[in-house]
């Protein structure tokens, strides 16, 4: 039987049990969730350090729901990467076509979607059924969302806009 290394993930503790240490693997999952899920800034880090990169994997992670949903980023113009920015803190990511789907339907909800952005949002949803919770899967039966203008009809996978 071989002794465990010293400073290897367990110490001594003063009254005979062993202290479980923060190892390497659990302070990268701690830093993981600070910068991603909004979670504490753990021990030792730079918190105005770790902010910074905080929002700049947003500003990134905005650009690459904005190439997944063109219509929705565009719908919000300059100030796009700011209200995705604002959305995004604390939630992890959970893919862009679901990140920029659970945007819409918020800015839906509280009636702030701007009509390209609905527009695209119907497309989504006549084409594909998504719960919030698990991916997005083909839709085949027929659906219909009103949109400004008109409305988009889908079926087969397939969607038709109709209207103005």
């Amino acid at each position: 039987m071989t002794a465990e290394p010293a400073g290897r993930g367990t110490a001594p503790h003063p009254r005979g049990g062993p202290v479980t240490k923060p190892t390497l693997a659990s302070r990268q999952a701690a830093l993981v969730a600070a910068l991603v899920a909004g979670a504490p800034v753990p021990p030792g880090f730079d918190a105005r350090l770790v902010g910074v990169a905080e929002q700049a994997l947003r500003r990134k992670r905005a650009g690459q729901v904005a190439a997944v949903w063109p219509h929705l980023a565009a719908s919000l113009g300059d100030s796009w990467t700011d209200r995705f920015s604002r959305w995004a803190r604390g939630r992890p990511t959970r893919g862009a076509l679901r990140d920029g789907w659970d945007l819409a339907r918020e800015l839906a909800l509280l009636g702030e979607l701007p009509p390209l952005g609905r527009t695209e949002l119907a497309l989504r949803e006549v084409t594909a059924r998504y719960d919030g919770r698990t991916d997005p899967r083909p839709r085949y039966r027929p659906a219909v969302r009103l949109v400004p203008g008109g409305l988009v009809f889908g079926m087969l996978g397939r969607a038709y806009p109709l209207g103005g």
